[in-house]
């Protein structure tokens, strides 16, 4: 009997082990936001994403001295929320650079982390950084190369967004993000577009 539950036991943890997600290389070792593939077509990836919580902050310009102080404004908020005692990783990938359009010529642009399941949330709040949870969603994804811009990125989501019209995919609104997986200064990059499909 001891023998029998022994086995049993062996068996459901390599059947958990199994169950396992496995980030793809393009994170490097990073932890990222959890998802499985729906569907693989020619110009775009169908993925269904898992909830997932994101650090946010305004990026005040098209230049890239506006991302770059994006950038140090969440670096500096996860580092002084480590120094009052709460832990934000930021090893983690993709940073999003999400880009919403108003009315007009009105367009807004944000930079978000990816922050890990079971984060402790800090309970004060911060002028400048949110923190955003998305609910599970089917993600339309573009996959290019290059050092990452503003430009491509909007040539990208239009790329995206020609494909998705042509196979029917209904789109939820005008925003759309880029996700960037290496560092600026990197020889190669895996860049995506997201685009959430209607909920």
């Amino acid at each position: 009997m001891d023998v029998l539950l022994k086995l049993l036991a062996l068996l459901l943890v390599s059947l958990h082990r199994g169950h396992a997600w496995t980030p793809p290389d393009f994170c490097h070792g990073h932890q990222c936001p959890q998802y499985s593939v729906v569907e693989t077509r020619q110009d775009f990836e169908e993925r269904s994403y898992v909830a997932t919580d994101w650090i946010t902050t305004k990026v005040d310009g098209t230049g890239t001295g506006d991302v770059i102080a994006a950038n140090s404004k969440l670096k500096d908020y996860c580092q002084r929320q480590k120094d009052a005692g709460y832990e934000i990783s930021v090893d983690t990938s993709p940073t999003l650079i999400t880009v919403t359009k108003g009315e007009g010529d009105d367009v807004d642009f944000t930079m978000s982390w990816f922050v890990p399941p079971g984060t402790r949330k800090p309970e004060i709040p911060d002028p400048f950084v949110s923190w955003e949870s998305k609910p599970e969603a089917t993600v339309y994804v573009r996959v290019f190369g290059g050092t990452p811009s503003l430009e491509s990125g909007e040539e990208n989501a239009k790329l995206l967004r020609e494909a998705l019209d042509k196979a029917g995919k209904s789109l939820d609104g005008h925003a759309y993000s880029g996700a960037s997986y290496d560092s600026y200064f990197s020889l190669t990059h895996h860049n995506e577009i997201w685009i959430y499909a209607a909920a």
